[in-house]
């Protein structure tokens, strides 16, 4: 799986719902918008309904509730997480990454445009989810369903 990066301040939600579905942004960003999602609405990185609804567009499965996040190791192979927990304007607010384990490897990937790698692979303090993050998807795809049924 590759990052996608986001090309709009906030629209990592989509950003991260491309690298799932394995669509680049601009593909994303259209599904989103004939769906009535757009980057610069503050539900779509204070609220899960929006990246639920557009993962769903994109056949690509979310667990009913949000999960707390525990340990690295405890998570699927893909999961949608929300870091960077704030609260702006009275409202909370976060930056959507997905996690992937695939190919003997993990990492994070991380849609802002102004790192250095959106590749992440240090699991340390500053990567780490605050406490109230939440992990928000188990992503798996109709196609992944399938095949791990076989």
């Amino acid at each position: 799986m590759e990052p996608v990066i986001q090309e709009e301040t906030t629209g990592c939600g989509i950003a991260a719902s491309a690298a799932l579905a394995g669509l680049s942004y601009a593909e994303a960003k259209h599904k989103a918008n004939t769906l009535g999602i757009s980057a610069s609405d503050p539900a779509l990185w204070s609220e899960t309904a929006h990246v639920r609804e557009l993962l769903q567009a994109f056949g690509i499965s979310a667990s009913p509730e949000e999960k707390p996040f525990t340990s690295w190791e405890s998570l699927p192979d893909r999961a949608l997480l929300a870091i960077k927990w704030r609260m702006e304007r009275g409202r909370p607010c976060w930056h959507w990454v997905v996690f992937v384990r695939e190919n003997g490897t993990t990492a994070v990937l991380d849609s802002k445009r102004t790192l250095k790698s959106n590749i992440r692979q240090d699991f340390g303090v500053e990567q780490r989810p605050v406490q109230r993050a939440r992990r928000i998807v188990d992503a798996e795809t109709a196609a992944q369903r399938i095949q791990r049924r076989r």
